[in-house]
């Protein structure tokens, strides 16, 4: 009986941190406080929510990179929104930065969206998506060839320096409080 109760206040204890629709209740704390600063979009609906990478560390890395607002920009391949009929967000729209495991770190707001090959990105948006000054361009191609070759490789497709890369700039309109 000792342990059927540990493992009702572990389940109970575990399910909290969550909300019905699978969110973190940061997730709504922050949009919550967020419309109530700013009163003139209490009436959009809560923006989508997502980490900036598929794994852990990348995605705290990059979610601290934001919010002290050293990343302005990142990159999609364009081939994947298309296949999943995902349209580009329009400027304005925002979204919520959140860790891997879903807890809100920063609002931001979509500036600019631009569809470029992988060969023609500069080094000034390189710059802006990478977060740093220190060999931008060199740092973004190889991170981001890796990460699109990963990807595609699951439909046993192949990146080539011509294929379309979907450039983001945004501004963080609310960052987490430190």
């Amino acid at each position: 009986m000792k342990y059927l109760a540990i493992i009702f206040l572990f389940l109970i204890v575990s399910c909290k941190n969550e909300t019905a629709d699978g969110l973190d209740p940061s997730v709504y704390e922050m949009w919550e406080g967020f419309t109530n600063a700013h009163p003139e979009f209490k009436n959009e609906n809560l923006p989508e929510a997502f980490p900036f990478h598929n794994n852990e560390f990348d995605a705290k890395r990059l979610a601290n990179l934001i919010v002290n607002g050293k990343k302005k920009a990142f990159s999609s391949l364009y081939a994947r929104g298309k296949a999943t009929n995902a349209e580009l967000p329009k400027i304005g729209t925002k979204s919520i930065v959140t860790n891997f495991d879903g807890k809100a770190r920063a609002i931001i707001e979509f500036k600019k969206v631009e569809t470029v090959p992988f060969n023609e990105v500069s080094k000034d948006y390189a710059e802006v998506d990478m977060g740093t000054t220190i060999e931008p361009l060199k740092k973004w191609k190889k991170a981001h060839w890796e990460f699109f070759e990963n990807s595609l490789g699951r439909s046993g497709e192949k990146p080539t320096e011509e294929m379309l890369v979907v450039c983001h700039w945004f501004e963080t309109v609310w960052p987490e409080k430190q």
